[in-house]
């Protein structure tokens, strides 16, 4: 026996002095009303309506039990809204500042179609490993090296005119011997500033006899787009990224520059909405290839907030 529909049908048709008017009122067929009433009369053993007259009264120990079973009936209300309230809570998820805001409405959008309710939150990649460590959000897409990486983004060189050739070699950048040849920077942008992807390129960059001052970090990702839409500079970027900003890219011939991503939670299931059910989702909005989806549970990559990366 459902107790719960059967105090509920009790309370409506108690308060309504009719298993005709009560059985409306809880949105149940009468013969529903009358059969749940008699099986929770059965279970007590005891007799909660005086059916001997055309009107529906409440016997003595039906006026006792009322109390309880309108206890009953508000606590299992009190717990649907609980779990409607646990269904919409919202996740909050730090991504990369370099996300493109239509993108991520997008994601928004098809995260809801899922019954995951996102809050997205920008940010550059220490803000975002902070942001998880001190549980300001539920879960964050961290940068992390290709090898540890759910999602990979290419990496290449965007410039305001064509790459005359299929991939950059670093050499061709040096700067010539005269004084009025300049010295085309390459732009590292906030979003690539990590460790994993500076310190190869820059070192790369003094093997190919490149100036100290020709890879250098810009304050943000705009002022070094500005750069490279206004000088012969190069920006170090995504093909999604070159595309938006009108520049054309091209990949880079050594080293090969990938950004990696994972997703860091403290709750599992946090852990798994991401990376599992909006895998593809949140690939479009890295600039990512779409591929397969990985399995549920994750892979060996899986990490909790406040593990290294």
């Amino acid at each position: 026996m459902d107790v719960v529909a059967a105090c509920r049908a009790f309370v409506a048709v108690s308060g309504h002095g009719s298993f005709t008017s009560g059985a409306a009122a809880a949105g149940i067929p009468q013969p529903v009303a009358s059969r749940r009433i008699a099986a929770l009369e059965e279970h007590f053993g005891a007799r909660l309506f005086d059916r001997s007259s055309r009107a529906v009264r409440l016997t003595s120990f039906g006026r006792d039990m009322l109390p309880s079973a309108r206890r009953l009936v508000d606590l299992a209300d009190a717990m649907d809204d609980d779990a409607e309230r646990a269904r919409l809570r919202p996740l909050r998820i730090a991504v990369p500042e370099t996300c493109p805001p239509r993108r991520l409405a997008d994601l928004v959008v098809a995260a809801r179609r899922q019954r995951i309710h996102l809050e997205v939150r920008p940010a550059g990649p220490q803000e975002r490993e902070r942001l998880c460590r001190t549980l300001e959000v539920g879960a964050g897409i961290v940068a992390v090296p290709e090898a540890l990486a759910s999602w990979r983004v290419p990496l290449g060189l965007a410039a305001r005119t064509p790459v005359p050739a299929p991939t950059v070699f670093l050499e061709t950048l040096r700067g010539g011997r005269t004084r009025t040849q300049a010295r085309r920077r390459i732009l590292i942008q906030p979003e690539d500033d990590v460790t994993h992807l500076r310190d190869p390129l820059t070192r790369a960059g003094q093997s190919a006899g490149l100036a100290p001052t020709q890879v250098t970090v810009a304050p943000s990702l705009v002022d070094a787009a500005a750069a490279a839409l206004g000088s012969p500079d190069l920006l170090l970027c995504s093909r999604q990224q070159a595309e938006d900003f009108a520049l054309h890219w091209c990949p880079v011939a050594d080293p090969r520059l990938v950004r990696g991503y994972h997703v860091t939670a403290g709750v599992r299931e946090d852990l798994d909405q991401p990376s599992t059910i909006l895998h593809r989702d949140v690939a479009r909005c890295l600039g990512a290839p779409e591929g397969p989806e990985p399995a549920a549970g994750g892979d060996p990559g899986d990490r909790r907030a406040g593990e290294s990366t």
